[in-house]
């Protein structure tokens, strides 16, 4: 297996860049340059996706798909004694975010810590039976690192309703090769795309079909690749991550093949010729389906256009919390893609 370290060199730099859902811009800066640096034709499109094509031996398309927006917060109200509510972006837990070092952003761009906690934390105050309790998104709240303990002086701070919570990714590539951070979700789905067409680009292999790559900023809200999409597309692979966990095949060392996940299931042909493919090439992957995910081949489909569709992504333990995958996935999803398109 391929052991180079720049997917991972990649990932490093996107999982510390923010890039919470409808505010993606500097990650997506960062890819945008990426694909420019390889010569393949790009376009952002009104809402905030990129499309980098790298044209092949015929017209017909297949669209690789990733989302780089994440799961995050804003602001939802400010109380007169200085406490800060939070939103969800996405779908998580708050027990998974509870005591999170975070950033709120400003309207000018100003960046203030903060730390995500309960109202009830202190066992020596509410006791253990109240500092116990199930954590709902009412009862949440940041607590500044900023010396002000009214309204008045939170927005003094530059500070209101709708500003951006970015929580901290917290990234660690371990000596094992684990990679642990917050955003694997799809940040490595990402930095593996980047890495199929720079290693397509540098080894000078033109695939069959023609690649469209495209980068979405909108997935965990539910329409990230709904809008404009290439013409002449025939096929839709999404690059997401694999739920691995109690109860799933998926693994944090082998790349993920979806059958099935809470939309119903992906096209069977697709699913067969990438499994037959991973077979064929010794590419470590599982099949596996997941009853409480979504994706952009789904939004895509939703939004009238008429493809066949498949998902495969790195196996990640832990979704929507403290994730973790191996660099051994992204290389198995990195192999299989590529195996996919020459084919």
């Amino acid at each position: 297996m391929n052991t180079d370290s720049n997917v991972t060199d990649t990932l490093m730099q996107l999982l510390n860049t923010r890039s919470v859902s409808g505010h993606t811009e500097a990650a997506m800066d960062i890819v945008l340059t990426r694909f420019r640096n390889l010569n393949l034709i790009t376009q952002s499109t009104t809402k905030g996706s990129i499309i980098a094509t790298l044209n092949g031996a015929r017209p017909e398309g297949i669209i690789l798909s990733a989302h780089i927006d994440t799961l995050g917060g804003m602001i939802s109200g400010i109380e007169n004694d200085g406490k800060i509510r939070l939103r969800t972006i996405g779908s998580y837990t708050m027990s998974s975010i509870e005591g999170e070092y975070c950033k709120i952003e400003t309207w000018d761009g100003k960046l203030i810590d903060g730390t995500v906690l309960y109202d009830n934390t202190s066992v020596h105050i509410h006791g253990l039976e109240k500092a116990s309790e199930k954590r709902n998104e009412e009862e949440m709240y940041i607590r500044l690192d900023e010396e002000a303990s009214s309204k008045k002086e939170i927005q003094e701070l530059g500070l209101s309703v709708g500003n951006y919570i970015h929580f901290e990714p917290r990234p660690v590539r371990t000596k094992s090769g684990f990679i642990k951070s917050r955003h694997l979700d799809d940040k490595a789905g990402v930095a593996i795309l980047i890495e199929v067409a720079e290693r397509l680009v540098r080894e000078e292999i033109t695939p069959l079909l023609t690649l469209h790559f495209l980068i979405t900023s909108y997935e965990e809200v539910g329409h990230g690749a709904a809008g404009l999409l290439p013409e002449k597309a025939t096929e839709f692979i999404a690059v997401d991550m694999g739920v691995a966990g109690y109860g799933r095949e998926s693994s944090e060392e082998s790349v993920t093949i979806c059958a099935a996940d809470s939309s119903g299931p992906f096209n069977y042909q697709i699913t067969k010729r990438l499994i037959k493919l991973a077979e064929a090439n010794s590419i470590p992957f599982t099949v596996d389906t997941f009853p409480h995910y979504g994706s952009d081949a789904t939004a895509a489909l939703k939004s009238g256009l008429d493809v066949k569709h498949g998902l495969i992504g790195p196996g990640v333990d832990a979704s929507h919390a403290n994730e973790r995958t191996h660099e051994k996935a992204l290389e198995a999803t990195i192999e299989l893609i590529q195996a996919y398109v020459i084919s």
